[in-house]
């Protein structure tokens, strides 16, 4: 699946909107995660807190017309994309949630698929790019140190 940039601001506008509710400049902080529920078979988007509070809710009329059974991976990383340039463009550094949160992306029944984001100041989130080979290294690493 390709979204057009058109789309793909569309989705980034509603993951403003979704945050600026966490936006005030008081010193009361939040403990919540965002959610991301994208349907295949309406197109919308829900983004909501932990509490099912609906913070957002919008259109995407390509995700109705994908028929295809890789929806939610292409989703995935369409947002996981997304969600990384707006974080390195500072969207989230004056959010007043509680660190560390994320994003995450849910199904249609809110059951966690991925965690797309997390934000922190000292952890890292690993994927799986990062992973690949670590256990054939390991393997080999091990075999090594018997072999002395």
């Amino acid at each position: 699946m390709k979204l057009s940039q058109q789309i793909q601001s569309v989705i980034e506008s509603a993951i403003r909107k979704a945050v600026a509710k966490y936006t005030c400049g008081c010193e009361q902080t939040h403990v919540t995660d965002i959610h991301i529920q994208p349907n295949q078979n309406s197109g919308e988007l829900y983004i909501f807190d932990d509490e099912d509070e609906e913070l957002v809710n919008t259109t995407i009329e390509e995700w109705a017309t994908y028929e295809d059974d890789d929806f939610y991976e292409n989703i995935e990383r369409i947002l996981r994309s997304i969600l990384c340039r707006m974080k390195d463009g500072g969207d989230f550094d004056k959010l007043t949630i509680l660190k560390p949160y994320s994003f995450v992306l849910v199904d249609d029944e809110k059951e966690t698929i991925t965690e797309l984001l997390l934000i922190d100041d000292d952890t890292l989130l690993v994927d799986d790019e990062l992973l690949k080979g670590l256990d054939k290294e390991l393997d080999e690493f091990l075999k090594e140190l018997l072999e002395k």
